[in-house]
């Protein structure tokens, strides 16, 4: 047989080396400690899970599901946006549901890139950002994100003739891997230059919640009688600078707030014509999700939020709990401000060879987490934790490390 030569770029996949390193280490008697996967180990709410069981009693829901029939869940995302972040949104044209983020930031190059067009990524990065742009026979410009400058890439070091040639930059803050933040003024920055150079600037925002410190008063977000703050400055829209929707689109998942991640519910907000293109592409490629699905998202976006709230006090406590671990064994790592990680940057023996650091790790010791090298060449050196276990599991899995060390 004969393949697409796109498929090319997509045969690489350290995560599914470290899949298969994790199946070798239980076949070897290892009890697995999994940090590798940013999937949530929290359940949904149960006024979320009430909803969607309604739902199925209901055989109207059992059908397909067209554009039209989730207006009340485009009505929701709306509402959410404009509360959390006083943005104006029609849930007509400026809302449409997908299978989680990563549907929307796969398929969004295939309505915006023709072959040969730059798209501009972070990198480190998430990979499927990178899949969509191969998928849709674009070239790739990494933007490095490094330390010393806050994990923030440096515009004016973009070639003119990158530029020329681009279409698309991707961001993505609270950032995964690096858990780098950025503020308003950062975006409002990246949406001045998308602008000048007719860019259009996807934001790719699944931990719009996940803030653990509000920068204006240093509080920690979950402690008793601390609110979350509607629009934390660590955590801003990319709307908040781009208020015109004049070149922008924006992806949100209820996998991370809500712990959703299996019910793969998302969707987009953004520019209305930048939306009727992602949904020409998504309506020859799939339905819409079932209809219950969409039910209890609704009920999520809509409902209490003290299931948000606990979460990033769980989060934030498994983030202290870890940082102290990793210093307590001489593994200096930085606490991280947002998201469900620690980006840890690797001991000198091993800072050009995360792969086989991550490998070795897991065979030996049973404790798997993600080699920075599988996000892009500029996460070589690093690793990723991610914070899915409760602080016991956590601090045990750091002294299964201390023994490798």
């Amino acid at each position: 047989m004969q393949f697409a030569t796109r498929l090319k770029p997509l045969e690489s996949n350290v995560f599914a080396d470290m899949d298969s390193a994790k199946a070798k280490a239980l076949a070897n008697g290892k009890q697995v400690i999994d940090l590798s996967l940013g999937s949530s180990d929290l359940p949904a709410a149960p006024h979320v899970i009430d909803a969607i069981a309604q739902s199925l009693k209901d055989s109207s829901t059992h059908g397909y599901l067209l554009f039209h029939g989730t207006a009340g869940f485009r009505r929701a995302a709306a509402q959410w946006y404009e509360r959390k972040f006083g943005i104006s949104v029609d849930p007509e044209t400026e809302v449409l549901p997908l299978i989680g983020s990563q549907e929307g930031t796969a398929h969004l190059p295939l309505a915006i890139l023709n072959p040969g067009d730059y798209a501009l990524l972070q990198d480190p990065g998430y990979p499927s950002h990178a899949g969509g742009v191969y998928l849709a026979g674009g070239q790739i410009y990494p933007m490095p994100l490094k330390a010393e400058m806050d994990f923030l890439p440096v515009f004016t070091d973009i070639p003119s003739s990158v530029l020329a040639q681009a279409r698309m930059m991707v961001l993505s803050y609270p950032h995964n891997p690096t858990t780098g933040v950025a503020t308003l003024a950062f975006f409002q920055e990246a949406v001045k230059f998308c602008q000048h150079h007719g860019i259009v600037l996807v934001h790719d925002f699944p931990y719009a919640d996940l803030v653990f410190e509000d920068d204006d008063k240093g509080k920690i977000i979950g402690e008793p009688g601390i609110d979350i703050t509607p629009a934390s400055s660590l955590a801003p829209s990319i709307f908040q600078a781009d208020t015109d929707k004049s070149t922008s689109i924006e992806f949100f998942t209820l996998s991370k707030s809500y712990n959703m991640g299996g019910f793969r519910i998302g969707y987009a907000i953004g520019n209305a014509k930048l939306i009727k293109a992602l949904r020409q592409v998504k309506a020859v490629v799939d339905f819409n999700q079932y209809q219950g699905i969409l039910n209890g998202a609704s009920a999520a976006l809509t409902g209490p939020q003290d299931c948000v709230k606990a979460a990033v006090g769980t989060f934030c406590d498994r983030r202290n709990a870890l940082v102290a671990a990793l210093n307590g064994i001489g593994w200096d790592v930085p606490t991280p401000k947002a998201t469900m990680y620690v980006w840890a940057q690797l001991p000198e023996a091993w800072k050009q060879n995360s792969i086989d650091f991550c490998i070795e790790l897991v065979e030996k010791t049973g404790v798997a987490v993600s080699p920075g090298a599988g996000f892009g060449k500029s996460g070589e050196g690093y690793v990723r934790f991610a914070l899915v276990r409760e602080p016991a599991v956590l601090r045990t899995a750091v002294e299964r490390i201390a023994k490798l060390f």
